[in-house]
């Protein structure tokens, strides 16, 4: 049973990681045409249609056969249709590797109909969220440092299928076509490496830190792993070595060398198809029975206190991660005017840097870590997610400084990453979202749709559940203060009266949901609280209206901020109007011709004169 669960396990990675790869190659590293897949991306569609559906088989395999082991039975018990459906549709498991499955389905049914590059970037996101939702329910879920293994996970997992799925698809195409999709492909694979490397260690470390762990077989497999993928590192820099040669490149020895290389990832990913479906070594001594690890993952803390709140750290690696790529981008960025010559704003850079620096603070610091366990402490992290980081990174411009340093097309024809960011800009869905009355819905509408249903104790029963606040609270925060205030372009060009008006419905509608929820005579949580058993805190309902207290009083301060700077920026641009009219009125007079106002002032008159002189 687990030899056929390995078997599927392994099928549903191999075709993951090709689709990945494969999707990569057509909207990234070959050439567009006008931001449409060239000809030469369209030769990929079958290759991406063979994946999806390697991956479709894959992954219902390991439904069925998780299944059958769950429940020990043979496979003819796991393939009734009662229960199959209630496996994928109550377990979380199930429900994991069903999203899989159906996103694997997708993708597939969509290999020859996908014409824009646009399209496959969607696709290549929508690939990446099936591929670690079943992470959140591995096996590193119900180890210790419970944020801290599977985040690393999640990390490596989508570094490895880009660095893995990219040599795949660079081994599978045309040999005219590969020398740029190599070019292309190396600077990504060095960081995905990286990744990989760090999140691979990290990983480790959470799962076989204690005596006798590195004794096992599951510790020699993760050895053989580290030894392969060193292996593949050094691979990787006889690559860039190759690549600097530039036109003294020998393709035909590169090509074996990249199919060696693929050979090896398909070995490292057999033996990650093995350890996913194998636990890790038990621990002799295990520690006492804990209903917070239970629970959230983490070990209940000590009764919160300055000390604690400020210095303790419980690190979420996925948000660490995801933090850490967009501050190297940034810096990057910034480098690269830098060496152009020329300049970029420090006030921007403090201000992006400070943005990141609240998230972490808030995901992984203390008040990261006192936010599973009170609802208090929950609301001042929601606050600093959605009101107060937000505002430092809008005001950093990412997305003009994105547009300042990223690569341009090859060619005349080619759209590139820079005209793919534009077009993405000026997309329907992008006009959509910054219409002012959408991002007021996500930022103030998306609170009583999660504090006052069930959501928000579903969501706080796991991993990946509060995962999705931290970034939905983060992603509307974004939305709102971008449209209200954002430096970045803006597909819709909003009067600063409109920018007003939203600023002071969002105040109202904000202290009306802190009002009804400071209102509250039962706990919004679904028992997440209590469950806990923390024993500093007593009474649930007195910190759950000390909650709507703080987001009151948090939330209406950054609003105001917003207000003012609003006000400021339309003043601002009145004076920019005003001087840009007087220097038409002198431009004109100076030509001895009259400005506009003038000329439109003697077209009156001479109406009225006109009208006058008929009888």
């Amino acid at each position: 049973m687990i030899a056929f669960n390995v078997i599927f396990k392994y099928l549903s990675l191999i075709g993951s990681f090709t689709t990945i790869g494969t999707l990569l190659a057509m909207g990234f590293l070959l050439a567009d045409t006008e931001g449409k897949l060239s000809s030469q991306a369209e030769k990929l569609r079958r290759l991406l249609w063979g994946s999806g559906l390697m991956w479709t088989v894959g992954s219902f395999g390991t439904i069925v056969f998780t299944l059958a082991s769950i429940l020990d039975q043979p496979v003819s018990v796991a393939l009734d249709a009662t229960m199959l459906r209630s496996f994928i549709t109550q377990i979380t498991l199930g429900q994991y590797l069903f999203f899989q499955t159906v996103i694997a389905l997708l993708i597939t049914a969509s290999a020859f109909r996908v014409k824009k590059i646009l399209s496959t970037v969607f696709l290549l996101i929508l690939s990446m969220l099936g591929l670690v939702a079943p992470v959140f329910q591995s096996h590193a879920a119900s180890g210790g440092s419970h944020a801290l293994a599977i985040g690393s996970l999640v990390i490596h997992v989508v570094a490895l299928s880009l660095w893995v799925g990219g040599v795949i698809a660079i081994a599978l195409l045309e040999p005219d076509d590969r020398p740029l999709a190599v070019h292309r492909f190396s600077e990504l694979a060095l960081w995905s490496v990286i990744a990989v490397i760090a999140s691979g260690t990290v990983n480790a470390w959470a799962r076989l830190d204690f005596q006798g762990a590195w004794n096992s077989a599951y510790a020699y497999v993760v050895i053989g792993k580290i030894t392969l993928t060193l292996v593949l590192v050094a691979i990787g820099y006889l690559h860039r070595e190759n690549l600097a040669k530039r036109d003294r490149i020998d393709w035909p020895a590169f090509g074996r060398l990249i199919f060696i290389e693929a050979l090896i990832m398909v070995i490292t990913v057999a033996m990650g198809a093995w350890l996913s479906s194998n636990h890790p070594p038990e621990r002799p001594n295990p520690p006492k029975f804990d209903p917070a690890i239970a629970v959230s993952g983490i070990s209940t803390p000590s009764a919160p206190t300055w000390g604690r709140i400020f210095f303790s750290y419980e690190p979420d690696a996925l948000m660490i991660g995801i933090l850490i790529t967009a501050v190297a981008l940034y810096v990057k960025g910034v480098l690269v005017l830098t060496r152009r010559g020329d300049k970029w704003p420090v006030g921007r850079t403090i201000a992006f840097a400070s943005g990141i620096a609240l998230i972490d603070f808030a995901t992984s610091g203390g008040l990261g870590l006192y936010a599973h366990f009170a609802f208090s402490y929950h609301m001042v992290a929601h606050m600093i997610l959605g009101m107060i980081a937000p505002i430092g990174l809008v005001l950093g411009a990412p997305i003009t400084l994105a547009l300042r340093t990223l690569p341009q097309g090859r060619n005349k024809d080619e759209q590139g990453v820079r005209g793919t960011l534009l077009a993405a800009l000026h997309s329907k869905l992008a006009t959509f979202y910054t219409n002012p009355i959408v991002a007021l819905a996500f930022f103030d509408g998306s609170l009583f749709a999660l504090y006052f249903t069930g959501l928000f104790g579903s969501l706080m029963q796991s991993h990946a559940g509060h995962l999705f606040m931290n970034i939905h609270f983060l992603l509307a925060g974004l939305l709102f203060f971008h449209v209200i205030i954002g430096i970045d372009p803006n597909p819709r060009r909003i009067p600063h009266l409109v920018r007003i008006v939203v600023v002071f419905a969002a105040m109202s509608i904000h202290a009306f949901f802190s009002v009804a929820l400071m209102s509250t005579t039962t706990l919004i949580d679904r028992g997440y609280f209590a469950s806990l058993k923390t024993p500093w805190l007593t009474d649930l309902l007195a910190d759950q209206k000390l909650g709507g207290s703080i987001g009151w009083a948090m939330g209406e301060i950054p609003i105001l901020l917003a207000l003012v700077a609003t006000f400021i920026s339309w003043v601002k641009d009145d004076s920019r109007e005003a001087k840009r009219i007087d220097r038409n009125t002198a431009r004109n007079a100076a030509m001895g011709r009259p400005d506009d106002l003038a000329e439109y002032n003697q077209y009156l008159q001479e109406l009225a004169q006109r009208d006058r002189n008929e009888p």
